[in-house]
């Protein structure tokens, strides 16, 4: 028996899980939240208790070195040396990966070029890994990538209607993310159906402080909202999702304090979605407050939010020309009941009902009503268990 640990670094969060493999078995896992900002929360659980500190986390790597401090503190293990593999979580492989792979300095140094793909992940997860490679030197070290999962869309869907010379020099097309919890939910949701993966057509909606949704036909992945970066799709929690790409060179024009793109896309990227919108938090549980306070920016935010769902699920029903399900999960998916149910009562006519018995918090599995045509479900995501599995694979290979 060995131990793994799976890495899974968000934008503002960093989930890890310590596996007995190959017997796939959870020895303790963790979740620091609310990385960058106040009242950082870092929650250790294993052998049925928890614990969880609150401090002030600037960066992930700092987040690193308390996630292995935990593990000491708690007496979860002696010595670092006692974990043999980790595997992390990254968002962008562009066109270099196509597949995990073993880490390395150029696999570092090209996940840190990709960062222009994914500026709010490439970064924290590179340090992430420099920090592993630093006080585990010796152990098997993998990368898994959000965007290998989306390496079977076709041209038509990952190519922008540009000049092709974009994609041709420049590799300009669209990448994903969330590949790894896309792939998860899927085989999940087969189960739960009681179908072959590759009978089914499902929908994928990945709903945390980034939001994805994915058209899975089959298994494999034909289209989805995250595009050249993380930056697009529907509006996320401090994301803006799509917008008219004319908005850059007007805003640059018209305010002083934004003084290129890089400036406008930064703002794009940290300063909107949820947080822009509302003036309150990037955090759905947060906005859900203010709704119940009835404040006005709060609700508006709600309701961009709402919208811009149902219209990527909407669209990707076009694109797999129906569906046998829609799956929700991550953070907001697995935990917002009220977030579930406005989104599918907007999609009604297509055959779908949401059971007010089952949508509720903490439920796992179906939640429309037995005559619904399309089938809504939600499936807890485990990306570290993907990501486990990978480096066990490089471990006997």
């Amino acid at each position: 028996m060995t131990k793994t640990i799976a890495i899974n670094a968000g934008s503002s969060s960093l989930k890890w899980q310590l596996y007995e493999m190959p017997d796939e078995v959870v020895i303790a896992k963790g979740l620091i939240e609310r990385i960058g900002l106040k009242d950082s929360r870092s929650t250790v659980k294993f052998n049925g208790t928890s614990d969880t500190q609150t401090l002030d986390i600037v960066d992930h790597t700092q987040a690193v070195t308390i996630l292995l401090e935990d593990l000491k503190r708690h007496g979860i293990i002696e010595d670092y040396d006692e974990i043999t593999g980790v595997g992390h979580r990254v968002v962008a492989g562009g066109e270099y990966f196509k597949k995990s792979a073993l880490v390395t300095e150029e696999v570092i140094e090209q996940v840190e070029e990709l960062s222009l793909l994914a500026p709010l992940h490439n970064p924290g997860a590179a340090a992430g890994i420099r920090a592993f490679r630093e006080i585990l030197p010796d152990i098997v070290s993998v990368v898994v990538f959000d965007t290998s999962f989306h390496t079977t869309m076709p041209r038509h869907a990952y190519l922008y209607p540009i000049p092709q010379k974009y994609y041709q020099k420049y590799k300009v097309r669209k990448y994903g993310a969330h590949g790894t919890s896309h792939k998860y939910v899927a085989q999940e949701a087969a189960k739960m159906l009681g179908r072959p993966l590759e009978e089914l057509k499902l929908i994928t909606a990945h709903v945390g402080n980034g939001v994805s949704v994915t058209a899975n036909y089959h298994g494999e992945s034909m289209d989805t909202s995250m595009g050249f970066t993380p930056l697009a799709g529907p509006m996320m929690g401090t994301r803006s999702g799509d917008i008219d790409p004319a908005i850059i060179p007007y805003l640059i024009a018209q305010d002083p304090e934004l003084k290129d793109a890089a400036d406008v896309v930064d703002m794009l990227n940290k300063q909107s979605g949820l947080l822009g919108v509302s003036g309150i938090s990037s955090d759905m549980r947060d906005i859900e407050d203010g709704l119940q306070r009835h404040d006005p920016n709060a609700v508006l935010a709600y309701n961009i939010f709402i919208d811009r769902l149902k219209k990527f699920i909407g669209q990707y029903l076009a694109v797999l020309n129906g569906a046998d399900a829609i799956v929700f999960t991550a953070g907001m998916g697995e935990n917002a009941p009220m977030m579930r149910q406005d989104i599918i009562q907007g999609l009604s006519w297509f055959g779908m009902e949401i059971d007010p018995a089952k949508n509720v918090f903490g439920h796992v599995g179906e939640i429309t009503t037995p005559d619904s045509r399309v089938k809504v479900l939600v499936v807890p995501t485990d990306e570290e268990l993907m990501i486990a599995r990978d480096v066990e694979f490089f471990k006997n290979n």
